[in-house]
């Protein structure tokens, strides 16, 4: 079972214990109605876990335990609440907890001991049940609940929610994970812009200072916008239109430098120059096709798809062994940078939507990407 799945798998579980840990304990003080235990209290506990799970899923920090506190406070339908690390406290819900100071010390004993702790408060009019919260195994926090009596029912409530509890922050960690392997994968990516290239078009544009300096001055132009836009601090997606921004000021800097020898067009839907795509997906295929298409001709093809955008990036150069072309792509420090074009693809959208390679020795090589129009977002976009 996978990383995603396994902690999906926990947070249901716990979730289903939440439920009903609340329904017993609001049972037990009422009694029963009805259908009651298929109906309103089922819902009204389902709504609230729903509700404190949108903060949690960001983490453990003091923003998302406040956004959260009243939420748990209502599930557990204590007097107070307390979310906390070893050493801070990060929120509070209503009354009864003791200061700081001793919770913290709790919270710190449980989080060593890993199972839940009752105490009592100062005064002995209040008293507690502190439980874990972990993440992979490894505590990073507490819940501690407080109320004028501590039952059984209570604290096996109490430590269903903190399970719970677990499962989101289980959840988040693996996004924030996520988050970094694209990030790094971005930068990998900008890492793979050649030296060769940078060498080769400053000294293709000092070429022209002299003979044409109009058309050097129009270059560097095209240079320096080429390499703010692919080194900016990437956002995970960008629209198509700045992507193939960045693509033609690329295919200008290799025209001018290879002349008559490249030879390339690109044919646009306009209807899809607003869908968001992978930050610099385009640029390392075209790069591709320079590199195997020379001299020939490199043609960029959009097109609408319905819900998808179709893209093809393609040559009439001396193509690929597909065998070699395999290897290529399932080693990440391939240089020809299809291979984090792939992955990336393959993380973003799922398994099905990796590059889709034709190529022979002699037949050129033609690549096509499909892009859904309508997705989730993974990571904020970050201009």
């Amino acid at each position: 079972m996978s990383g995603v799945s396994s902690a999906v798998w926990v947070t249901l579980c716990a979730l289903c214990g939440v439920c009903g840990g609340v329904l017993a304990r609001t049972l037990a003080c009422r009694g029963p109605a009805p259908g009651e235990l298929r109906g309103e209290g089922t819902f009204l506990a389902l709504r609230v876990a729903g509700l404190a799970a949108g903060s949690l899923r960001g983490g453990l920090t003091r923003g998302s335990a406040r956004r959260a506190a009243r939420h748990l406070r209502t599930l557990l339908g204590t007097a107070g609440l307390v979310v906390a690390t070893s050493d801070r406290v990060l929120a509070r819900d209503g009354t009864g907890a003791p200061a700081d100071e001793a919770v913290l010390a709790e919270v710190r004993a449980t989080m060593e001991g890993g199972r839940p702790r009752l105490v009592s408060a100062p005064g002995g009019d209040r008293h507690g049940v502190v439980v874990p919260l972990t993440v992979e195994g490894r505590a990073v926090g507490a819940l501690a609940a407080y109320d004028a009596e501590i039952g059984t029912g209570l604290v096996r409530t109490a430590a269903e929610v903190g399970r719970w509890m677990s499962g989101q922050l289980e959840l988040a960690e693996l996004d924030a994970s996520r988050r970094r392997t694209l990030e790094a994968e971005a930068r990998a990516l900008r890492a793979q812009i050649s030296p060769h290239f940078v060498y080769n078009s400053l000294t293709t544009i000092a070429s022209f200072v002299r003979t044409d300096p109009e058309r050097a001055r129009e270059l560097l132009l095209d240079f320096a916008d080429f390499i703010r836009y692919a080194l900016r601090r990437a956002a995970d997606f960008t629209s198509l239109a700045d992507e193939l921004s960045c693509v033609d000021r690329y295919l200008l800097l290799e025209q001018a430098r290879f002349g008559d020898r490249l030879r390339f067009t690109v044919q646009v839907a306009p209807e899809v120059l607003r869908v968001d795509v992978p930050f610099l997906c385009l640029q390392p295929l075209v790069e591709n096709a320079i590199k195997h298409g020379m001299p020939g001709e490199v043609r960029v093809v959009i097109r609408d798809a319905g819900p998808e955008a179709h893209i093809w990036v393609e040559d009439d150069g001396v193509g690929m062994d597909p065998e070699h072309l395999r290897a290529a792509l399932a080693e990440e420090s391939s240089g020809i940078g299809l291979s984090n074009v792939d992955l990336r693809m393959r993380h973003l959208y799922g398994q099905d939507y990796g590059l889709m390679v034709e190529t022979a020795p002699g037949k050129g090589t033609r690549i096509r990407l499909r892009i859904p129009k309508a997705r989730s977002r993974p990571v904020p976009a970050r201009s």
